[in-house]
């Protein structure tokens, strides 16, 4: 009998865990490590943030479900990853011996990187949390109360730009509804070379889209743009032209700012020689598997990709839904190929779908693959996506509560766009 130790329980991890149990059956040991009880649903953390949606709403115990399934969890946390000895180490000074990992943390937040950012002690909110976005929901109450200026950005380095551009107009959204828009300027600041860019050097249309989408709702935005410094009520940001040449120093005051912070490896596996790369992102072949390491397998934001292109100021790719399922489904299907003696055979598409609430309508966007150039590359915007992420949101939560290992986007999120899945 083989010990499975999956590290992480949020989005890659618990889909992990489901995934490898069906595909090695019950003869093997799977253990699930995550950071307290409970199951986060992070793609709704904006609607938090705004009163939407409670903590409650979008959380669920972790234990109960996972024990159905003959999964065992373990909520202490992870201190260190030591694959030389095989072995993680608890936060409590426990160690658990493995003989396989599979990590699957997600990033750590590195609020430090940018002096005065982040809600610790900082001078920004964040919705890369829950805690973070209830957080944020308690000061956008107070913001109600007497608003002003709004600030919603990215950190140098960011590799996650969808959440900012929701974020942006779900609070036009919601001040609207409140008839508050009116006494609200929004500012969008951002390292993207172009309105649009996410990450990805642009997906069909998006630039054109998203520019129109912010024009109509009175946002206005600054590209090419580093964050330097959050200070109470003030935001400063260098803006570059296209050959990193100094265009202009903003001072941009709020009353509310929510910026996103840059991503690392998370403290567990940051520095652990042979492991990971000089960001602390895990290193991965093309199964998924570290190339060092053989009986390390690990998936979602915490893997190292490159950047799809350069850009003046640094911007990173983003891991969406629908390429953290294709990476788990592929661990899935090699571990258990490496567990009967056979080679892993399993590639992972690596195509980007991602789902973006606009508050009242919504944005998808459609690369496949992720680099360029690309076989399908598409964006549109209507009010059925918006709808779409409320009923993902459902779905979701009642797969993770019922151990379902259905493919989400390969067997609904396509079909439903009119897309047969692309090797």
């Amino acid at each position: 009998m083989a010990t499975i130790v999956v590290l992480g329980a949020g989005l890659g991890g618990m889909s992990a865990a489901y995934e490898i149990r069906a595909a090695i059956g019950r003869d093997h040991r799977v253990i699930v490590v995550g950071e307290g009880p409970r199951f986060s649903f992070t793609p709704s953390n904006p609607w938090v943030a705004v009163g939407w949606r409670t903590p409650a709403d979008i959380e669920l115990e972790v234990a109960g479900p996972l024990g159905k399934q003959g999964i065992e969890y373990d909520g202490t946390g992870a201190e260190r990853v030591e694959p030389a000895e095989n072995r993680l180490r608890l936060r409590d000074g426990r160690s658990l011996a493995y003989d396989h990992l599979v990590i699957c943390t997600g990033p750590r937040l590195a609020f430090d990187e940018v002096p005065g950012l982040g809600p610790d002690g900082g001078h920004s909110h964040s919705i890369c949390t829950t805690p973070h976005a209830a957080k944020a929901w308690e000061a956008y109450q107070a913001f109600l109360r007497d608003p002003g200026p709004i600030v919603v950005g990215a950190a140098p380095g960011v590799s996650c730009f969808g959440p900012a551009y929701e974020f942006a107009m779900i609070l036009d959204a919601d001040l609207r509804k409140r008839r508050l828009r009116d006494r609200v300027p929004i500012t969008y600041v951002t390292p993207e070379p172009y309105v649009g860019h996410m990450g990805l050097g642009g997906v069909g249309d998006s630039k054109g889209l998203l520019e129109s989408e912010l024009r109509q709702r009175h946002i206005k935005w600054i590209t090419n743009a580093r964050i330097t410094e959050l200070s109470p009520g003030l935001v400063k940001a260098t803006e570059y032209d296209e050959r990193g040449n100094v265009v202009r120093e903003h001072e941009l005051a709020h009353r509310f700012a929510m910026v996103m912070p840059p991503f690392t490896g998370v403290d567990a596996v940051r520095g652990v020689e042979g492991l990971v790369n000089p960001r602390g992102f895990v290193l991965i072949d093309k199964h998924q598997r570290h190339p060092t390491f053989p009986n390390i397998w690990s998936a979602g934001v915490c893997v190292a990709i490159p950047p799809v292109e350069p850009t003046v100021v640094p911007t990173g790719a983003p891991k969406t839904g629908f390429m953290i399922e294709s990476m788990v489904t592929t661990i899935a299907h090699n571990l258990a190929a490496v567990l009967k003696g056979e080679a892993p055979a399993e590639v992972p598409t690596w195509n980007a779908i991602c789902l973006a609430d606009m508050g009242d309508t919504g944005a998808a966007f459609v690369a496949l693959p992720q680099f360029p150039p690309r076989n399908v590359t598409w964006a549109k915007v209507g009010k059925w996506v918006h709808l779409a992420k409320v009923a993902f949101e459902k779905y979701f939560l009642a797969k993770m509560k019922s151990g379902n290992t259905e493919p989400i986007y390969e067997k609904y999120v396509l079909k439903a766009l009119g897309i047969e899945r692309l090797k």
